[in-house]
């Protein structure tokens, strides 16, 4: 097994940790579990791509890694009662969606790869998380909490990257 799939396979092995360490309230410590997590997420990709390291297993268990990681965040961030639920339904719903989409899509012998947007999409997420996390961010700006003007971002930008994929996707809405 090379490299990049062993971090890949250390932050689906960090997902429980982070859980159980942010339910039994050390909101610090979880917080720093995700982002280890989340920089895993980059380094396995760099890695892979520029050594040469890319296999099934990375291509299929990598997406699902960050998608566990930011719906257990996104849940436990509900349920901590720092961000609403109808948030984290629109962020899941579009992760599942697009999911689903690239899924036909490979069926169909077709790749659909990340764009632009989902990478913004997703960067938010990885900033907001951690602020959201953290609860009591000091950072103020408009009138607003740092950790909510990231998260309303990710929102919005979750809303905009799901559009543009099922709109240039479409076609494969009718196979």
């Amino acid at each position: 097994m090379n490299l990049p799939n062993k971090l890949t396979i250390l932050r689906i092995i960090a997902i429980p940790v982070f859980i159980v360490v942010l339910l039994m309230g050390h909101r610090y410590i979880a917080t720093v579990i995700f982002i280890a997590a989340a920089l895993t997420d980059m380094l396995d990709g760099h890695i892979a791509r520029k050594y040469n390291m890319v296999t099934n297993f990375g291509k299929l268990m990598d997406p699902l890694a960050d998608k566990l990681l930011v719906m257990s965040a996104l849940l436990l961030l509900v349920q901590l009662g720092n961000v609403a639920g109808w948030m984290a339904v629109v962020i899941l719903a579009r992760e599942f969606a697009v999911t689903g989409l690239r899924q036909v899509a490979a069926s169909e012998g077709i790749v659909i790869a990340a764009g632009v947007t989902g990478k913004v999409k997703t960067i938010l997420q990885m900033i907001a998380i951690p602020l959201l996390l953290l609860d009591n961010w000091p950072g103020c700006y408009i009138g607003m909490p740092l950790d909510q003007i990231f998260l309303w971002a990710a929102v919005i930008m979750t809303i905009i990257s799901g559009t543009e994929y099922i709109v240039k996707n479409r076609q494969l809405l009718s196979m």
